[in-house]
């Protein structure tokens, strides 16, 4: 029995994005991926998503023996998960770039391959170029197993253990092991949205005007005939504006103009079917109205609140995601695990901070050189002693006071 392919890639299909791409650039013809790209709707989902994940530092922890715990700063892990992943790129851009191709293409993929020094890298990959294969005739491996093919632009095809690729993937997925794409979930609504641009787009060329006919009693020949029109067109659309000639259409002698059609966007509901559209785009990333500029529904008591919900509603799936990837990947019998830092999503004002952070060192949830640390400040001598009011005791000291 062969080893066979979970995910489809061929040479065709590899060409087939190198097409899209290069419709993206602008350099090709009309395709669903330049299309998508360039609604704005869709664009701003990828950007809040993708820049959500790059500003969220990524700490790596371990637990002390008194249940307490610790981070571990000097662990090759930091570097390569909080500061930089590999020798080209900086976390917030690799973790955008993961989250990116996690929405737009259903799969993100990292390389995790080591160097001269036995410390880890994480590369980037193309999506369109991965297949997953699983490998149950045993032809490179003993056992059966799950494999990444990765067909590189050159056509050089290399094969990736299961677990020396970093791989995060969309909720939506296939068997449960490649994910699908916010592109393939949305084509109709997408597809549609985009019409309705052109449409906008052609009305505006058009000076929102309909088709109309032109009524001439005069006796013109074919090639008279077009010229006129096009005249007319030219008035209409606003062409001569730079000759200072804007709000009047001269006609001749005999002529009348009647329209054909009475295109009116309030009147087809364009804005409010334009407007659900986007609705609808930015409900499958999980991005709320007011993050859109829709504030017809807003209903959040100020900005602070606003982000907790995306927290929760949204980004928490997403992060545990990207953490269990982590610790199963890379931190397998380290003894360490990651932990994204949700704290730059919901960073308050600083009145509020400050009384937060009063409130955690006087309840001895933290030391002030703890809070001196979450605002960038340089530790004190004896700030690393918890404090408590001098109020609080134990219930059983009072009991025992009562009885004595």
């Amino acid at each position: 029995m062969a080893a066979h392919i979970i995910r489809k890639g061929t040479i065709d299909d590899t060409m087939e994005h190198w097409r899209e791409l290069a419709d993206f650039l602008g350099i090709s013809g009309d395709n669903q991926t330049r299309e998508a790209i360039s609604n704005a709707t869709y664009f701003a989902c990828l950007k809040i998503l993708s820049e959500a994940l790059g500003k969220m530092p990524v700490k790596v922890l371990s637990r002390t023996e008194r249940g307490g715990i610790k981070e571990q700063r000097d662990s090759p892990y930091w570097k390569l998960l909080h500061d930089r992943p590999n020798r080209y790129m900086g976390a917030a851009l690799f973790w955008s770039l993961m989250e990116y191709n996690r929405n737009h293409y259903g799969n993100g993929y990292a390389w995790i391959r080591y160097n001269e020094r036995n410390e880890p890298e994480l590369f980037p990959l193309e999506p369109w170029l991965i297949d997953l294969w699983y490998d149950n005739a045993q032809i490179l491996a003993d056992a059966p197993a799950l494999w990444y093919r990765y067909t590189a632009p050159n056509g050089r095809i290399i094969m990736i253990p299961f677990d020396s690729m970093f791989h995060v993937r969309n909720f939506a997925t296939k068997k449960g092991l490649v994910g699908k794409s916010v592109r393939e979930v949305l084509a109709e609504t997408i597809s549609g949205n985009v019409k309705a641009q052109h449409l906008l787009n052609k009305m505006y060329d058009n000076g929102f005007a309909g088709k109309a006919a032109i009524q001439y009693t005069g006796d013109l020949s074919d090639a008279n005939e077009k010229q006129f029109v096009k005249g007319i067109e030219k008035y209409i659309k606003g062409e001569y504006k730079a000759e200072g000639i804007d709000m009047l259409i001269p006609l001749p002698y005999m002529a009348k103009i009647e329209s054909l059609s009475n295109v009116k966007l309030a009147d087809s509901q364009f804005l409010e079917l334009k407007q659900y559209s986007a609705v609808q785009i930015a409900a499958a990333f999980g991005i709320k109205p007011v993050q859109i500029g829709d504030y017809t529904k807003a209903s959040y008591a100020s900005a602070e609140a606003q982000q907790l919900a995306f927290l929760v509603d949204t980004l928490l799936f997403i992060i545990k995601q990207y953490e269990d990837e982590s610790n199963f990947k890379l931190l397998t019998g380290t003894g360490f695990y990651t932990k994204f830092n949700v704290d730059s999503i919901l960073r308050a004002d600083y009145k509020t901070r400050i009384e937060a952070n009063r409130e955690a060192i006087y309840s001895a949830q933290m030391t002030p050189n703890e809070a001196r640390a979450k605002d960038d400040r340089e530790a004190l001598p004896g700030g690393d002693d918890l404090i408590v009011n001098s109020a609080t005791i134990y219930l059983k000291d009072i009991e025992s006071a009562e009885r004595g």
